[in-house]
């Protein structure tokens, strides 16, 4: 049967990609893809919505879906904030997943990152921890969280300390082994393939899977 997918963050780094993917997809015969007034996403299995996130209510009827993936997410910098940064990275995917559990959602999909803990001294680290926790109470039948390292791939914006280090993870790659494979660099195509290829796959529960889990489930 035909499902449904919805994708918050679908011009990003790995919405981008998982957009590509999904529409390509048999299992899917309709993306819906929130975007921002003037972005554009061309494939003829995509259904642009332009939203106001500081609105998500108001577009209840238009959020309908299967699995929900939400690749919502900024830096500090370009925020400019606390304030801002939370209001993006946590704010917005938690009542996404509100509207989506009101509507039958089944799975949704969360990325987040690699240290995310609720009681990290690290602020990043911690916001992150913090939204997978309250996502986590909403008790979907199925939510799977990703916590990929270093992403790799063409940004739209430069990001100095980004491209630092993807070139010492590169040097260091040999030495990232056994239990160290997590911390490897990982390109965001293959972050989008885990996730298409696990929502494939009609998990129960609630999962989170590490960078060199991602890689498995997606380097193929």
């Amino acid at each position: 049967m035909s499902k449904i997918a919805l994708v918050a963050g679908g011009t990003g780094l790995v919405g981008s990609h998982l957009v590509e993917l999904l529409a390509d997809s048999k299992e899917y015969s309709e993306i819906k893809v929130l975007v921002r007034k003037g972005s554009s996403v061309a494939n003829k299995k995509v259904n642009i919505v332009e939203i106001d996130y500081d609105r998500l209510s108001e577009y209840e009827s238009q959020l309908q879906a299967d699995a929900v993936f939400c690749c919502l997410g900024t830096t500090m910098k370009k925020a400019g904030s606390k304030a801002a940064f939370e209001k993006v990275d946590y704010t917005y995917p938690l009542e996404l997943a509100k509207v989506s559990k009101i509507h039958g959602t089944k799975q949704f999909h969360l990325i987040t990152a690699m240290g995310a803990n609720p009681k990290s001294k690290i602020y990043y680290n911690q916001v992150k921890g913090e939204i997978e926790e309250a996502i986590g109470k909403l008790n979907f039948e199925n939510l799977n969280i990703y916590r990929p390292s270093l992403l790799l791939g063409e940004r739209k914006e430069q990001r100095f300390g980004e491209k630092v280090g993807a070139f010492l993870s590169w040097i260091l790659k040999p030495f990232f082994i056994g239990s160290f494979k997590k911390y490897r660099a990982i390109h965001a195509r293959v972050v989008a393939r885990a996730m298409v290829n696990i929502s494939m796959e009609n998990l129960e529960g609630n999962h989170i899977f590490l960078s060199d889990a991602i890689q498995e489930q997606g380097g193929n």
